[in-house]
């Protein structure tokens, strides 16, 4: 192979692989946009909007995964695995406040290690939807979503290996661990406080009988 045959094949070869990266990038930028304002609208009540941006993230990653898959060294190179991380985080975080069943990785063709991570991300939107609940006074939905950031955190706190496989899990989930014991704290003063509000009413209307 001649030189310059060598440089005509190396530039088309580089050429092709930065305009995948360039235009996976955007795509994944995108995903990760329409995920952040699919959880806004379901925080915010608008299930409908918050599915169809979903639905519209996941569309864009899979553009994004399919540019990609002829370059596997830029598909691994971590920009796609953090959209998919936010993607699996809003698809669960949904799935959760409507109390749907989670989709799984393979339903959402997401990696084992984003969709880890993102379900411990999930978590904290979770904390948001609690101190939500707590204001209108549902403390038995409050509750129950405590008991499933719990099992969360045991699944995750289960898988035990590096954090070169499991995308720095273990990181994910010491936040995951603070962002209970905060909203167990928060659950706790909120039924206790309820139950003494009740006590009262139940001393006054005593008082006013007798």
């Amino acid at each position: 192979m001649r030189l310059d045959e060598i440089f005509e094949y190396s530039n088309k070869a580089l050429e092709s692989e930065d305009l995948a990266r360039e235009e996976a990038l955007i795509l994944a930028r995108e995903a990760i946009q329409l995920s952040s304002y699919s959880i806004r609208a379901i925080h915010r009540g608008e299930e409908e909007n918050a599915e169809n941006l979903l639905e519209k993230a996941r569309r864009v990653l899979l553009k994004a995964q399919e540019r990609l898959a002829p370059h596997p060294k830029i598909y691994y190179s971590g920009f796609l695995q953090d959209a998919e991380k936010e993607v699996a985080e809003a698809s669960i975080t949904i799935s959760l406040i409507l109390n749907k069943p989670l989709p799984s990785p393979t339903e959402m063709s997401i990696g084992i290690a984003p969709y880890l991570n993102g379900l411990g991300e999930a978590v904290g939107e979770m904390r948001r939807h609690v101190l939500d609940l707590i204001r209108i006074d549902n403390l038995d939905r409050a509750e129950s979503i405590l008991e499933t950031m719990d099992e969360i955190y045991f699944i995750l706190n289960s898988l035990d290996y590096p954090s070169a496989i499991t995308g720095n899990l273990k990181r994910t989930n010491d936040m995951v661990r603070g962002v209970i014991e905060r909203t167990r704290g928060d659950l706790t003063s909120a039924i206790s406080r309820k139950s003494l509000e009740k006590s009262l009413e139940q001393f006054l209307k005593t008082i006013t009988e007798s």
